[in-house]
């Protein structure tokens, strides 16, 4: 059973998150042959104060 597992800066939609979902899961479904009903994929929303890009937050870079 393929699992993927994504970690992103929060803010995305609802839309956008279903989008990754549908998206990822195809692509695990042509690379590796699983049964798309196999696929697990698994959104972690990351609060942008705890996401740090070259040494400095998300939160404080306004991203």
């Amino acid at each position: 059973m393929p699992f993927a597992q994504i970690f992103m800066v929060e803010g995305r939609t609802e839309e956008q998150k279903k989008a990754v979902i549908e998206k990822v899961t195809q692509a695990l479904v042509e690379a590796v042959s699983a049964p798309k009903e196999n696929v697990r994929v698994w959104i972690q929303d990351v609060p942008k104060e705890n996401w740090g890009i070259a040494g400095v937050s998300a939160k404080a870079l306004g991203r």
